[in-house]
């Protein structure tokens, strides 16, 4: 696929309400090929799209194999970066495949994909620790996983905590391959983090890098809906704070959101039964 088609298209639809079950757009593309705000990384089969649910879970059982696999390994070496990054990799893998199709063409995110997600995340976590070169190719696999999790979140301040996760790992990115495509991403997840100080930075680092005048201005409107999504995320993790506190001073119960719905209003996940 060529750039040009993909440069400034936006990964995530923000525009649905945050009351709304947002269906998830297939996963594998969006996390195997390292999708991100406005570039599409490498090619692709088409096929891939439409696979049925036996080859889903074909794929699934042969992701899974190969984490045990790996695992027995890291029984002997734990600290080993290689092999951390092979099952980093294989978990994401594994809960790409576990993306249901429903029978009208929609996907949704599952349980048993989450669990996957989740564990890619600590894996990842465990990887830091054990190198000191950490790999581009893996963050840019690992940052988008992160932030689709904070769309699946269980509460306000859950979604926060994560996507501030998604964009520590965006920041290596940045640091690693610094382009358009890698600051304009660190720009949408940081306004989700609430340092829209922060953001605007990184926005405005993402406009460097582009060629002409209508090249900006396009990074600028494409951003734009992510400020004012934002904004009201921001404000509503607030409120939801200032409730808590009300209710049971600073250890309040946080709020709960709805099985399927997402917190940052629009994007890639919901919640599959």
């Amino acid at each position: 696929m060529a750039q040009g088609d993909n440069e400034h298209r936006m990964l995530f639809d923000l525009r649905g309400k945050r009351r709304n079950v947002v269906k998830v757009v297939y996963a594998t593309l969006a996390v195997l090929m390292g999708l991100s705000l406005f570039l599409v990384i490498g090619g692709f089969n088409i096929a891939e799209l439409f696979q049925s649910d036996n080859t889903a879970g074909e794929a699934a059982e042969q992701f899974e194999e190969q984490q045990e696999r790996i695992e027995a390994k890291l029984v002997k070496d734990p600290e080993n970066p290689n092999l951390l990054v092979a099952l980093t990799r294989a978990q994401i893998n594994t809960g790409n495949s576990l993306v249901s199709v429903e029978d009208n063409g929609q996907q949704v995110m599952t349980v048993g994909a989450i669990q996957e997600f989740r564990k890619a995340s600590d894996t990842w976590t465990k990887y830091l620790e054990a190198t000191d070169e950490p790999s581009a190719s893996l963050a840019l696999l690992v940052a988008p996983t992160i932030f689709r999790l904070a769309e699946t979140s269980r509460s306000l301040q859950e979604a926060r905590n994560t996507v501030t996760e998604a964009a520590e790992v965006q920041k290596l990115v940045t640091k690693l391959q610094p382009s358009l495509n890698s600051y304009s991403t660190l720009a949408y997840y940081t306004y989700f983090t609430g340092d829209f100080k922060a953001a605007e930075a990184a926005e405005e680092k993402a406009k460097s890098f582009t060629k002409t005048k209508a090249e900006a201005e396009s990074v600028e409107k494409q951003l734009e809906e992510v400020r004012q999504r934002s904004r009201e995320f921001d404000k509503e993790v607030k409120q939801a704070e200032q409730q808590a506190k009300a209710a049971g001073g600073a250890g309040g119960a946080p709020e709960q959101l709805e099985p399927g719905q997402n917190p940052l209003g629009g994007g890639l996940s919901g919640l599959g039964e």
